[in-house]
């Protein structure tokens, strides 16, 4: 529906930074204040957004929803990611994680080997920890520029594995007897690879079929072993 999804898209657009005058969206979207008032109701009652009097405020997490809604009505992936920022990537992950029962660490930051590492979201499921990198590219990338992307992810994964368990980083995987450390690149754009070096490049929108499915394709994927003695 063409005009669901440019209502959808202006509200992307003009609540970046808050909430905005339903006016504001109205003329932005150049629908029929009638129509558009009705689509608004519509969204309040999926739990997406508030009407407050003359406001329009769009709920945590309720801005991916709106962009992935606009997606699969046939708005432009790239056009989408123009109004979406980084943080509301890793919100997204570890909503989706936290909904299939990981325990979720966001912006983990530790040391090892003289160096600082982060990682953005970390997600441990008994025996997988997810090391999540969010990424906000807005076109296609070459496989070289992929490639240095991955190894800096696994480079990450790898240094988590290689420093627990230690005092600083309290996270639930520690208490497991083995964990599993899987380096995963996150991004709004779908890449024209699914892996690379058999490291997933999931878009945001696969996010859920990626999850539900991963622990049948562990064992194809790259991950690092990590065993924990409980004396």
């Amino acid at each position: 529906m063409v005009i669901e999804r440019n209502l959808l898209i202006s509200l992307l657009k003009l609540t970046k930074n808050g909430s905005v005058l339903i006016k504001d969206v109205n003329r932005d979207s150049k629908i029929s204040l009638d129509i558009m008032r009705k689509l608004l109701e519509k969204f309040q009652k999926q739990g997406v957004l508030y009407v407050k009097g003359s406001f329009v405020e769009v709920k945590s997490n309720g801005r991916l929803r709106l962009a992935a809604k606009a997606a699969s009505l046939g708005a432009d992936i790239e056009h989408i990611s123009d109004f979406l920022n980084w943080q509301e990537f890793e919100d997204i992950a570890a909503l989706a994680l936290e909904s299939n029962g990981y325990t979720v660490t966001k912006n983990l930051r530790f040391t090892h080997a003289g160096r600082r590492w982060e990682i953005d979201v970390v997600g441990c499921r008994k025996p997988l920890v997810l090391c999540v990198d969010c990424k906000h590219w807005q076109r296609a990338l070459k496989s070289s520029a992929l490639g240095r992307i991955v190894e800096a992810q696994v480079k990450r994964a790898q240094a988590l594995s290689d420093t627990l368990p230690t005092v600083s980083l309290k996270i639930e995987c520690v208490k497991w007897n083995k964990a599993k450390f899987l380096p995963v690149i996150l991004s709004l754009i779908p890449s024209s690879f699914k892996f690379y070096e058999d490291v997933p490049l999931v878009p945001v929108l696969q996010l859920q079929d990626f999850l539900t499915q991963l622990p049948a394709k562990v064992e194809s994927l790259t991950y690092f072993i990590k065993g924990f003695s409980h004396l």
